[in-house]
């Protein structure tokens, strides 16, 4: 079995420990320092890939011959400018294999009296481009939200997509799956038709970008260098992109479910005390979960919110018991679960007794789109004084939930949705 094998087994044995509520936080955390342990062995390893490959195109490198550049005429001799930025970057690309052609408009076009970026060999060669794809895997990996949300890469040539989904805000006859009936008729009845109404998701990729200065010091190390960069890039992206999910207002970011008019809230109770949770919260926020969600969906709290769900109780009688904590009390490990759904505090939420303090919310239900991998590049250029290279990270992406707005059942008098939240108190 290799790394990622072992990898994906212990991740599987983790899920299935959180899932559990009668698993101990001892299991847990000694699941996750395996799953750490493999998966630094896994960095380890792409590092030595990474250094084995630059000595063998170190190697290669030294064998090709010194061949001087040709320098290629313009399809138009008059044309000093070139067409659009992706026909200037080919250029610029051809340029830089040993033995290529360098176009004469990257050298009509230099006007810096000094070195520049523009001509390949006045420092155009320094700036690197490349495709960022363990910092990709690790923005998904770092998060509580982002890995739970499905997820769909846009291809080459594309900005968006179009979902084609039912147009269903109701399940009284007549508007379940957008119109679809049946009809129960006699005998040589004619059979009466119906069809169903679509209403297409269209989703555009918005830009996250990251800015990194890393010093010539840390650059002399490349272990550190990857480090520094693996660390803090991937926990930002993530921090951003998730921070959106819950509370991006859908203009020029993706929408949050907080913004979003498939959001259930929940009223807090009469008479209920400000800043406060109590039982009766939680279980009408359960009763309007949209029920297929209920084995998927996760309670993402404020950690202010913590407090009170410990002291949080059901009345019985003229006492009460407790209902989040575990028989044991503080003595034992806390199950971390309501409804048997895990319980995550996280900072995307707001502070206590404001809207959304506490979520119940499915992401199976949050459809997220990406241009694939992270693009990165670097410039020493921007802060040469300094000593300094800039790192450039610059993240496609967009999101919302599949859900248009919430669904009044068949039967009952309240809407159901897979994200429901408690109101202000």
């Amino acid at each position: 079995m290799n790394l990622q094998e072992m990898l994906a087994k212990l991740e599987a044995e983790a899920k299935a420990l959180l899932a559990n509520p009668e698993a101990k936080a001892e299991e847990i955390t000694a699941k996750m320092e395996e799953i750490q342990n493999i998966k630094a062995k896994i960095e380890a390893q792409k590092t030595l890939n990474k250094m084995e490959d630059d000595r063998l195109a170190a190697e290669a490198a030294a064998k090709v011959p010194d061949v001087p550049p040709v320098y290629a005429t313009p399809r138009n001799p008059n044309e000093n400018k070139f067409s659009s930025l992706g026909e200037m970057a080919i250029a610029v690309r051809q340029a830089t294999i040993p033995g290529g052609s360098v176009d004469n408009r990257l050298r009509v076009n230099a006007s810096a009296s000094g070195m520049s970026e523009s001509v390949p060999s006045d420092g155009g060669f320094l700036v690197e481009q490349e495709m960022a794809q363990t910092i990709f895997e690790r923005a998904y990996s770092t998060g509580a939200i982002l890995n739970r949300c499905s997820s769909i890469p846009i291809g080459p040539g594309r900005n968006g997509i179009k979902i084609p989904a039912v147009d269903e805000a109701s399940r009284a006859t007549g508007s379940r799956w957008g119109g679809i009936r049946a009809y129960w008729e006699g005998e040589a009845d004619q059979i009466t038709g119906s069809k169903p109404k679509f209403s297409p998701i269209e989703m555009i990729l918005k830009k996250l970008t990251a800015l990194v200065y890393a010093t010539d010091d840390l650059l002399d190390d490349a272990v550190a260098l990857e480090s520094f960069l693996m660390q803090r890039v991937p926990l930002e992206i993530n921090f951003r992109t998730e921070d959106a999910l819950v509370n991006g207002s859908g203009a020029g970011q993706p929408l949050g479910i907080l913004n979003s008019n498939s959001l259930v809230t929940v009223a807090k109770e009469t008479g209920q005390a400000v800043d406060t949770i109590i039982f009766e919260n939680i279980a009408k926020m359960w009763s309007r979960c949209w029920a297929p969600s209920r084995q998927n969906a996760v309670w993402l709290i404020n950690q202010d919110c913590e407090p009170q769900l410990n002291g949080m109780t059901l009345s019985v009688g003229t006492g009460g018991v407790p209902v989040y904590l575990p028989p044991g009390g503080l003595s034992q490990s806390p199950y971390a679960a309501l409804y048997s759904r895990p319980v995550i505090p996280v900072e995307y939420c707001p502070t206590l007794g404001d809207l959304g303090d506490i979520i119940l919310g499915d992401f199976s239900q949050y459809q997220v789109i990406n241009k694939g991998d992270i693009k990165t590049a670097s410039s020493i250029h921007l802060r040469f004084d300094y000593n300094e290279t800039a790192f450039r990270f610059v993240f496609r992406f967009d999101g919302q939930p599949l859900w248009k707005s919430a669904l009044t059942p068949y039967k009952g008098s309240n809407t159901l949705s897979p994200f429901v939240a408690l109101a202000a108190r």
